[in-house]
């Protein structure tokens, strides 16, 4: 199977990433390997990379794609293992943590991946096919504010309330059992200058929910914090708003470091500072990078340095 993957924001993520070209790296969503490969053209033989994807697709690609290069390490497993994967290693830290959140042009092109709302696929969403409850589970099964709910939180979808009331009148006729009855219901629903946004809105509220993507994502970025040498490099691409606040928040926290109240007049909770933000204002492609790739469009980088 050929798979064409275009890494976004290339040279800036090796660039911000990589501070010692015989270092040790973890790439937390290796996928098709666009990041990865280019990370290991710019370290020497001396270096070490592991790389993970809870994919199944895509880690039997890696392994595939990297098998003669013994600097690459590969792991099916989610990212938020990073700390359990360094023990295996033997590794004591990371001089650089990477991990791209985007869902690769791969899921959303193949129908049988189930992620578009452009093909006729399973409606399932998740990432890791073993683990958790499908999408399919949660129209068919969850009551209307439960969805509702959903679509607010992960979506931030104006029409929640409706949109959730019209999953559950549907399903009184019907079941849901592909991604084509999810989007022929909210095309129906849906004016022609809204159904598009509607659709990616929806669509990402359920794959977010489903994958518990934002959870993760903070349980992440903590262990990283905690598994980068000093002077180690964090880099994030994001590409929505949920996922950008959460690594914005996570960064400016830990460069203030103390947590009492503003209104204390001395420090008591001995909190130090723990990161250094790299990029005040998250990198974003330019004009040439979104109109080769207009995937690229929506991706913020965010990098802050271990102190």
């Amino acid at each position: 199977m050929e798979i064409k993957h275009i890494p976004v924001l290339r040279e800036e993520c090796k660039t911000h990433l990589i501070t010692n070209k015989n270092g040790c790296y973890f790439d937390g969503t290796g996928g098709f390997g666009g990041h990865l490969s280019v990370f290991a053209e710019n370290l020497t033989h001396n270096s070490l990379i592991v790389a993970t994807d809870q994919d199944t697709v895509a880690f039997n690609h890696l392994i595939n794609r990297f098998q003669t290069d013994s600097r690459i390490k590969i792991y099916n497993y989610n990212f938020t293992k990073v700390d359990f994967i360094m023990k295996v290693e033997g590794i004591s830290g990371f001089d650089g943590i990477f991990a791209d959140l985007g869902v690769s042009s791969n899921q959303l092109d193949d129908p049988s991946e189930g992620f578009s709302h452009r093909f006729d696929g399973p409606l399932d969403f998740r990432m890791d096919k073993k683990q958790g409850k499908t999408a399919a589970d949660v129209l068919n099964g969850y009551d209307e504010k439960e969805i509702a709910k959903i679509l607010l939180q992960f979506g931030e979808e104006p029409n929640f309330k409706f949109i959730a009331r019209m999953i559950v009148q549907y399903r009184e006729k019907s079941t849901f059992k592909t991604t084509q009855d999810l989007a022929e219901l909210i095309r129906r629903i849906s004016s022609y200058d809204k159904v598009n946004k509607r659709l990616m809105r929806v669509f990402q509220a359920l794959r977010i929910y489903v994958n518990g993507e934002l959870d993760a994502l903070s349980v992440f970025l903590k262990k990283s914090l905690l598994c980068l040498n000093p002077g180690g490099r964090l880099a994030i691409l994001t590409y929505h708003s949920l996922e950008d606040r959460i690594v914005k928040e996570f960064f400016r926290i830990e460069e203030k470091g103390c947590i009492c109240p503003p209104n204390f007049p001395v420090c008591v909770c001995g909190k130090k500072p723990g990161l250094k933000i790299v990029t005040r204002k998250p990198v974003i492609p330019g004009e040439r990078e979104i109109n080769e790739n207009p995937r690229s469009r929506s991706a913020k980088l965010r990098v802050a340095e271990k102190i």
